[in-house]
């Protein structure tokens, strides 16, 4: 992280600590907490202190379980670090959570950092928009183009019958037939 208080961000690196969990686009409370320069336990008093700006739909509470699964997901070293070992079950934060940290941390860092944090989930949330809607319209051609496939294959059914060299008459025996025999 940069140690000026004035450096931005870059997106890509809050981008990267962005996770999906439980079908919601959050961040740690230990990643936004080095973020906002604060520490984590800070973090969390300033939480407890203003829980009624945090409904269910701002920030939740992983189990340790989650806690740890996402934390070795994170981690490409196979033993964690000293202080790193997951003690408490960590907070997680939506978009609307990390406005309202930053509202309730009341720091310089804590502004800036929230704004990159929202432009980071827009971004994100854009990106989606752009997948979903480039999937709906190769959707609509392989639709279309299957319709035209079946089409094409029954012009060319057609071609290929007119094609073919028309089948020989059959040939017409000399001579006198049916006369049977005497």
């Amino acid at each position: 992280m940069p140690k000026s208080s004035q450096a931005l961000i870059p997106l890509e690196v809050i981008e990267s600590r962005i996770l999906i969990l439980r079908g919601h686009r959050v961040m740690l409370d230990r990643d936004l907490a080095e973020l906002f320069g604060v520490p984590v336990k800070r973090l969390n008093e300033q939480v407890k202190r203003n829980d009624s700006r945090f409904p269910d739909d701002f920030m939740f509470q992983l189990t340790l379980d989650e806690g740890k699964a996402v934390l070795h997901s994170r981690s490409q070293i196979a033993t964690l670090n000293r202080g790193l070992n997951i003690k408490y079950r960590p907070y997680v934060f939506t978009e609307h959570g990390t406005v309202m940290l930053a509202n309730v941390l009341r720091s310089p860092v804590a502004v800036r950092a929230s704004i990159q944090v929202v432009r980071a989930f827009v971004h994100l949330r854009q990106m989606l928009a752009t997948n979903q809607d480039l999937a709906r319209k190769i959707e609509a051609l392989e639709h279309k183009v299957g319709k035209h496939d079946t089409d094409l294959q029954a012009v060319l059914a057609v071609l290929q019958k007119l094609l073919q060299a028309p089948k020989a008459p059959p040939k017409r025996l000399i001579g006198f037939v049916g006369l049977g025999k005497r």
